[in-house]
């Protein structure tokens, strides 16, 4: 008998023979069978990741589109209207809050103040405007008062503590990747092959770390919409178009929900990459 083609049990081994188990073929199945579906997660995952980081660039396109259509956006009324309404807002929420409209020339006063006078740069080049509750101050630039309404409406949100929490945990959404993949860690997966719950949701989950920001800024941009409604009309002069103040508050609401977006996309990425 040939000790090559037939062992001593009477079969092939390189037959599979029907009603009898071979150990060795079998394991070597299931070695093909694992590393076909390795390579196949593999070559998702970097389809997936390819496919984020391409979003990740769409959005921070997007979000720089929006953020140069508000800044190359009209004014709704004159910067006299403008102060009047701010005056009234400040008076009628007695709010403890020093007004500025910056121009590079006088953003100088704030040069003793270098963290302050850094950040007032783009606020005199008309690319920002911000409201610091540590110094009680709301700057706007010079160029374009009207955002000084939606700066006032942050310093009316402080009064209220549930918009104050949220204004608050804007400092905390950015470390939101990082949170959840330690969290996903800690969790641990159901298996070799399943996804744990913060994996499966990551995006979702990322996305409503920043979601409070969203809200906050929402609410501050509707306060100051509605100051304008609230300021007796014999008390102003000129043109006043609060479609163009709402639609350019909506450009800048738009900046704040794709960040929201792409930090879901980082939160994302970060699980991908650790995978």
């Amino acid at each position: 008998m040939n000790s090559f083609s037939v062992n001593n049990y009477g079969y092939s081994p390189y037959t599979y023979n029907i009603g009898y188990s071979n150990p060795y073929w079998q394991g070597q199945q299931t070695y093909y069978a694992e590393t076909a579906n390795n390579d196949a997660n593999a070559a998702k995952t970097v389809g997936l990741a390819a496919l984020l980081q391409a979003l990740a660039i769409g959005i921070e396109k997007s979000s720089q589109w929006f953020a140069k259509k508000l800044e190359a956006g009209k004014e709704f009324t004159s910067s006299e209207n403008v102060h009047k309404i701010a005056d009234s807002m400040i008076k009628r929420n007695n709010l403890d809050v020093t007004v500025d409209y910056i121009t590079p020339e006088n953003r100088l006063k704030y040069k003793d103040n270098a963290a302050l006078y850094n950040e007032l740069e783009a606020v005199a080049k008309g690319q920002n405007a911000f409201y610091a509750d540590q110094h009680k101050l709301a700057v706007a630039p010079k160029s374009k008062p009207s955002l000084i309404l939606h700066e006032l409406g942050h310093a009316t949100n402080t009064k209220n503590t549930i918009l104050k929490l949220l204004q608050k945990s804007r400092r905390y959404a950015m470390y939101a990747p990082m949170a959840l993949l330690l969290t996903s860690k800690v969790i641990g997966k159901p298996n070799d092959r399943d996804k744990n719950f913060i994996e499966r949701n990551a995006g979702l989950l990322g996305f409503a770390a920043f979601l409070p920001t969203i809200i906050e800024e929402g609410a501050a941009s509707l306060k100051g919409i509605n100051a304008v409604k609230k300021v007796p009309k014999n008390l102003l002069k000129g043109a006043l178009n609060t479609n163009i103040l709402k639609r350019n508050y909506l450009f800048a609401l738009a900046t704040y929900i794709l960040a929201g977006v792409g930090l879901g996309v980082a939160s994302k990425q970060a699980i991908i990459e650790n995978s």
